[in-house]
């Protein structure tokens, strides 16, 4: 299994994808999820002035850095509300699939969407809706749709799509060729059924992972180790599966963002530590991928 993680472990420090390849780089990573977020965010990237000339000069970039992209993940929004961001959210999302096809990526992570008062059965039924005006592009550009298990929420009147058992009805309501799913470990250990388990119910359609770790009752994002996830479980459950893809992080909280913690109007000197110890940080989390793999006999150059 060969390790990667995304551009988003940067995005307190630049908005710009090549510095944030750079960065990871430098820590030993090889393969890289490219985060669209990134360039939603800031209208940067594929939402610039120029798609096609960006693309071009990214895909040189990449190969002149020896980086492979290998996933991506799409722009956070609300994608079953029907209100004036709901097309433009919709006409982005496909442009985040095309430049996947530019790209050589062949999954991107999608995530479900939720509105409150809606039933399970009228969540699926907008959840399909929304899929299927992504699915064309898909099969044009030859892109998987990967849907995600969100972390645990207990909102009343709200549906939401968490735990394996979900995402594999789901799977099936869709029922597309190109549909399958990403598994986050953090989003999965605030579930009550271990990983292991989980994993077994969506076997091969699991196709990426987002891999970070949190203390059960709060999405951290953090490294391996760092909290309480059950490592093992994780990777007895991807050989269970016969799971044969990226082992991808997203531990891009490592350290607590800034938009989190308490204001102290006076002063933000210390409001981030500097990029020397993010980089430190970022090949830590290089060296602790590599012992997990290692640890079971399947670590990839």
């Amino acid at each position: 299994m060969k390790l990667a993680t995304t551009t988003g472990d940067f995005f307190e420090y630049t908005y710009l994808q090549d510095d944030a390849i750079k960065y990871i780089k430098k820590a030993g990573f090889k393969y890289i999820d490219y985060s669209f977020g990134f360039d939603y965010r800031n209208n940067s990237g594929i939402f610039g002035e120029d798609f096609y000339k960006y693309i071009d000069y990214i895909n040189r970039f990449a190969n002149e850095q020896e980086i492979k992209f290998i996933q991506a993940h799409s722009p956070m929004g609300t994608p079953i509300v029907k209100n004036n961001n709901y097309r433009p959210f919709i006409d982005a999302t496909n442009k985040c699939i095309e430049a996947c096809g530019a790209l050589g990526i062949k999954n991107i992570v999608v995530h479900s969407g939720y509105e409150g008062g809606l039933t399970k059965e009228q969540t699926f039924e907008r959840n399909k809706e929304f899929y299927y005006e992504l699915l064309p592009t898909a099969e044009k550009y030859g892109v998987n749709i990967l849907t995600e298990n969100f972390n645990k929420m207990c909102i009343p009147n709200l549906f939401w799509i968490d735990n394996a058992q979900n995402m594999r009805e789901l799977i099936d309501f869709v029922d597309h060729p190109l549909f399958h799913c990403c598994w986050d470990t953090g989003h999965a250990n605030m579930q009550e059924m271990p990983q292991h388990e989980e994993l077994k119910i969506l076997g091969n359609d699991v196709c990426a992972l987002h891999v970070q770790d949190n203390f059960g009752n709060n999405d951290n994002h953090i490294a391996p180790f760092f909290g309480t996830m059950n490592i093992d479980s994780l990777m007895h459950g991807l050989a269970d599966i016969g799971y044969d893809g990226y082992f991808t992080f997203e531990s891009d909280c490592i350290f607590c963002p800034s938009y989190n913690k308490r204001t102290f109007k006076k002063d933000s000197k210390l409001l981030l530590p500097p990029i020397e110890i993010k980089e430190k940080a970022e090949s830590m989390l290089y060296d602790i991928g590599k012992h997990i793999l290692t640890s079971y006999d399947c670590f990839e150059e």
